[in-house]
C-alpha cells in the first residue's frame, strides 16, 4: 500500500475578498511540484463565495468537472444554453470536452456558498460538451457509501468519461466501513468534509485528504461523527 496525506493547513490558500479558496493540488497562483495531481485527479478546490459574487464567464476544455455544493446555492450558466441553480444535496457534472464557457455565481443576497470543485482528466480528448445535475437522497449516505458519480451512470449516479467512482458518506461516532476498489488500476483520494476519521491507520480531521493506492481496500472508522468524500480514480 502506498499513501500520501495532505493536511488541511498545507493546502494552497487565497482570500480574494469575494472568494476564499483552498487548493489541494496546484491551481492558478498556487504551485507545488509535489502536488500536481493524484492519478488522474487534477483539481480539488474548496471554495467559499460571498453573496452576490462569483466566477465570470471563462473557458474550459478536455476535463470532467464535478461540483458538489456543501452549503448554500450556486447559479450556473454555460455556452450550451444551460442555466440552473445547484445546492447542497445535489451534484453537477460537466464534460468540457472540445470546449465550453460558463459562469458560476452565488445568487443569494445574504448567504455564502461553500462548494467543492473537482477536475478529472477524461479518457478521451475533444468529447462533445455535456452538462447534468442531480439531487440525491442524503439519507442514503448515513453510515453507507452513496455513489454519486460512476463511469456508466449505474443506478442513480451521474456519469463521467473516466473510470472514476465518487461516493459520499456521513457516519456516526465509532462506525467502521470498508471501501472496495472497482479496479486494480485505481487509487482512492478521501477528503474529510467534517469530523474525524481513521483511514487505514491514519487519523484525519476536517478538510484533510489522503490518497491511497496499491491496495484493494480502504478501512474507515469514525473517531467522531464525520462526513467525507471518496474519489476512486485511475492512477495512470
Amino acid at each position: 500500500m502506498q499513501k500520501v496525506i495532505h493536511r488541511a493547513e498545507t493546502r494552497g490558500h487565497f482570500d480574494h475578498g469575494w472568494l476564499n479558496t483552498w487548493h489541494s493540488f496546484s491551481f492558478a497562483d498556487y504551485y507545488n511540484p509535489d502536488r500536481i495531481q493524484f492519478g488522474l485527479l487534477r483539481v480539488l478546490n474548496d471554495d467559499i463565495v460571498k453573496p452576490g459574487m462569483g466566477f465570470g464567464t471563462h473557458p474550459h476544455n478536455n476535463m470532467e468537472i464535478i461540483t458538489i455544493p456543501l452549503e448554500g446555492q450556486l447559479e450556473h450558466r454555460d455556452s450550451m444554453g444551460n442555466g440552473s441553480i445547484i445546492e447542497a444535496g445535489e451534484v453537477q457534472v460537466m464534460t468540457a470536452g472540445s470546449g465550453i464557457t460558463h459562469s458560476e455565481f452565488n445568487p443569494s443576497k445574504d448567504t455564502e456558498v461553500n462548494l467543492l470543485q473537482i477536475w478529472v482528466f477524461p479518457r478521451e480528448r475533444n468529447l462533445t460538451p455535456r452538462y447534468d445535475q442531480k439531487r440525491f437522497d442524503t439519507s442514503k449516505m448515513k453510515n453507507e457509501f452513496l455513489t454519486v458519480v460512476t463511469p456508466d451512470g449505474a443506478g442513480e449516479s451521474l456519469f463521467v468519461h473516466q473510470d472514476a467512482w465518487f461516493s459520499l458518506a456521513e457516519t456516526d461516532d465509532g462506525k467502521e466501513m470498508k471501501y472496495q476498489m472497482h479496479s486494480g488500476n485505481s487509487g482512492v483520494y478521501l477528503f474529510v468534509i467534517d469530523g474525524e476519521l481513521e483511514v487505514n491507520g491514519d487519523t484525519l480531521k476536517n478538510r484533510d485528504g489522503i490518497g491511497i493506492y496499491d491496495t484493494s481496500e480502504l478501512s474507515v472508522k469514525s473517531l467522531q461523527p464525520a462526513k467525507f468524500l471518496v474519489m476512486e480514480i485511475p492512477m495512470n
